[in-house]
């Protein structure tokens, strides 16, 4: 074999599994958005077997001497290809170490998990969903054992998510984070709170909500000819390549806040994926680089510039124009405070700021146990609601606002939780860098954004998955990774609030 005949097979391959991906990612996300409920069997059925050709192709005996003769040449690979033989023989690894039948099964039982998990929700029964949900877990499980049997398995599921996460340093992350959120939610719960009344108790139409959807993605310059916007029951984005990427969201009749926040937090998600480089579209490399720098980005948009003063009073206008009668006498002053209420709640996605790492250190703490088998997938109703009280001092009233609320370990997502919080710290400390050299407040004051995006896509974006994740946070930081700016930004932005 020479160079270019690995390079040449190389490429060829990558586009074959490339191809694959996108049918079966086409077909998952019909599946969670218009597709009828009947038509899960046969959707599983499609998916299985693009599953099956996808684990031929990343085990094929050619791709892979191709990758390992180019790996040994790397010194003449441009950087982008150096790169992707990498990631593909890292990703590779872990298929190739899970035999074919059970690599297909577990898409399989993927596809018949989430159809479950919507017949469930929508019951309100987590009898139903929790034999799934232990299939699901016990085969994460047993794939990470086969994939690196010396190490905790659930250090190595974190790990596919996030490449180099550990239980020790997310426990150290969450243990800064507690020291400082929880004796500051006690000072702000005994504060008087703050009045978002006139959100409640009225009915906001559908359609409008749809045309304010429409308005803000244009606000956050999302481009319409590469990204649309879905419904379903559990807001997430997906991409395809860097000219096909689609957000969705949730519209709730009672408040349409939950839409606004889950379309500036998919928002987020599809910026990241449109303005990867150009050059690294349809490579592996053309996607963001982890979880948490992907919730990094999306946080950002939903908290550090959704939920700022001047984003409330640009977008308010608008929202008056759609709802006259339900703000009628209601000023954006009122609004900004109402989205910054904080006060414990039972649904993660509506969460505010300073509760909602407690959110996700109730998830992180069930999938450690669900791993190490100190929980069982049939107590799970019990322990969350058990952990809901410890922690938020509120009773889960039934299993739709507990248990059952997200839709991640129903589609595999499992390990990913922790992503949330980290992306959170990450946002923070990448606005005080940003702050530096752009008035962000102005910016967001003046309708157009595009200075902050290109911050971030300068500093984040167009690396895609071209460096570890760390390497490319803590290059646009120009500093390592510090939680305090994430806690100090809490302390002080509810000491201003609530008048601590």
């Amino acid at each position: 074999m020479n160079l270019q005949t690995a390079r040449t097979l190389f490429r060829e391959k990558m586009d074959e599994l490339h191809a694959l991906n996108h049918a079966g990612g086409v077909l998952q996300y019909d599946g969670e958005t218009v597709a009828p409920r009947a038509s899960a069997a046969g959707r599983g059925r499609t998916l299985a077997y693009l599953s099956g050709k996808t684990y031929e192709l990343q085990t094929n005996r050619a791709l892979n001497e191709a990758a390992v003769f180019l790996l040994a040449h790397r010194d003449e690979l441009s950087e982008i290809e150096a790169r992707e033989v990498e990631i593909f023989l890292r990703e590779k690894e872990f298929t190739a170490s899970i035999p074919q039948e059970e690599y297909v099964g577990y898409v399989t039982l993927q596809n018949r998990a989430s159809a479950v998990w919507h017949r469930a929700k929508e019951e309100n029964d987590f009898a139903a969903f929790a034999p799934v949900i232990r299939e699901v877990f016990d085969t994460n499980r047993r794939f990470c054992r086969r994939y690196r049997p010396d190490e905790a398995p659930y250090d190595v599921q974190m790990g596919r998510f996030e490449h180099g996460l550990t239980m020790e340093k997310t426990d150290a992350f969450f243990d800064t984070l507690k020291a400082r959120i929880v004796p500051l939610l006690k000072k702000v719960l005994e504060k008087p709170q703050v009045d978002d009344s006139f959100l409640r108790g009225k009915f906001f139409p559908v359609e409008p909500q749809r045309e304010f959807a429409e308005y803000l993605m244009d606000v956050i310059c999302l481009p319409r000819d590469r990204c649309s916007i879905g419904e379903t029951e559990h807001p997430f984005t997906t991409h395809f390549n860097r000219d096909d990427v689609r957000i969705t969201t949730h519209y709730r009749t009672e408040n349409p806040v939950y839409s606004m926040y889950s379309v500036i937090h998919e928002g987020g998600h599809a910026l990241y994926e449109l303005h990867t480089a150009p050059e690294l579209n349809g490579t592996i490399l053309g996607k963001g680089v982890s979880m948490s720098i992907h919730e990094g980005q999306s946080r950002f948009m939903e908290n550090y510039i959704g939920r700022s003063r001047p984003f409330i009073e640009l977008i308010f206008p608008k929202l008056q124009a759609l709802f006259p009668a339900q703000f009628a006498g209601v000023r954006a002053e009122q609004l900004w405070l109402a989205v910054n209420k904080a006060e414990p709640t039972l649904i993660r996605t509506q969460a505010d700021e300073l509760t909602y790492a407690l959110h996700v250190l109730v998830r992180y703490e069930i999938e450690k146990g669900l791993f190490d088998g100190s929980v069982q997938a049939e107590d799970l109703q019990a322990v969350w609601n058990a952990k809901y009280r410890e922690y938020l001092g509120i009773e889960v009233p039934d299993d739709r606002r507990g248990v059952l609320q997200d839709s991640h370990w129903s589609t595999g997502y499992v390990g990913y939780f922790p992503s949330y919080a980290l992306g959170s710290a990450y946002g923070a400390q990448l606005l005080a860098k940003m702050k530096q050299t752009v008035d962000v407040d102005a910016v967001v004051a003046s309708g157009d954004l595009r200075p902050i995006l290109a911050w971030l896509e300068d500093r984040i974006w167009k690396y895609g998955a071209l460096r570890d994740p760390m390497d490319i946070l803590e290059s646009a930081l120009e500093a390592p990774f510090d939680p305090r700016y994430f806690t100090d930004y809490l302390e002080e932005k509810y000491t201003r609030i609530y008048g601590l």
